[in-house]
């Protein structure tokens, strides 16, 4: 029998061409095990039966081939959320976390706010401000009825019932308006070299692509938004490293004041937004 220390020195080996094949190797058996990696370093020596080391050295041999961690698991972690997913929604990312943060800083606390998120996926930005803000009535819409049912199955096991789902094309089958819509859109150019490498291979690309600059779908958020937003509402949104000043002047074009670019931990800028002036609703 293998041990849990040769498995995982046998996966790293495995995985060399990871950057993250250390962690790759680590939470693939922590899944398989139902073990948290302090259990792996103290059990290092502990042997592992054929049939658990072969499931073992399946798992390994997917991702070897570029299928996403988050596909092997079933689960990514969110914000501060165990989210599930699958091949049907993008695997939620570190960068939308400070979409989040800009919604909760930008949102009042105390207040019943009515918030939109366009093309929730899994669920994890609506479910993010949801569990931080109870009292936040959220409406969140995906085109895809497979994505839904995952952003409803996290809802239900994180018990966020102040999240409601709607199946539509964006703004389709949205009514009222709201006090801040936030979006993670697709933004990758079509043709970009990138969707065919590593993990993106592997998640739809709808909710990757969108028009030959990637802006097609900001372009109609940014555009339809005001017909849905409260005035003195928030629209903000997650987009490519090099696109903010781009997404800035769409905004400005549309009427936005108060316009700002929000920077990642690498300094890039990856969020944009603005607020929709009190005087364009008459007031």
């Amino acid at each position: 029998m293998t041990t849990v220390g040769e498995l995982l020195r046998w996966a790293q080996t495995r995985l060399a061409g990871s950057d993250e094949a250390q962690t790759d190797a680590q939470t693939l058996l922590s899944h398989l095990l139902q073990k948290d990696r302090a259990w792996l370093f103290a059990w290092g020596d502990q042997p592992l039966d054929d049939k658990t080391s072969a499931n073992y050295r399946e798992l390994v041999h997917k991702r070897g081939q570029g299928v996403p961690v988050a596909h092997l698991t079933g689960r990514r972690d969110f914000w501060t959320l165990q989210l599930q997913v699958n091949q049907h929604t993008l695997i939620p990312r570190p960068e939308t976390e400070h979409l989040v943060e800009k919604a909760l800083q930008l949102g009042d606390a105390t207040q019943p706010l009515r918030v939109l998120d366009l093309g929730t996926g899994s669920g994890a930005i609506a479910l993010a401000l949801a569990s931080e803000r109870p009292a936040w009535d959220i409406t969140a819409v995906d085109r895809s009825e497979d994505a839904l049912q995952m952003a409803e199955r996290n809802a239900i096991a994180l018990q966020l019932p102040n999240v409601h789902l709607v199946q539509g094309n964006w703004f389709e089958g949205v009514r009222g308006h709201f006090d801040m819509i936030v979006s993670n859109p697709p933004y990758v150019a079509e043709g970009d070299p990138h969707l065919s490498r590593g993990d993106l291979r592997f998640e739809p690309a709808t909710a990757l692509a969108s028009g030959a600059d990637g802006l097609d779908d900001i372009r109609l958020i940014v555009h339809e938004a005001p017909a849905h937003l409260a005035p003195g509402a928030w629209l903000l949104f997650e987009h490519a490293y090099d696109q903010a000043a781009a997404c800035r002047r769409l905004l400005h074009a549309q009427g936005f004041t108060a316009i700002f670019s929000e920077r990642d931990l690498a300094g890039l800028e990856r969020v944009s937004g603005g607020n929709f002036p009190l005087d364009h609703h008459g007031n």
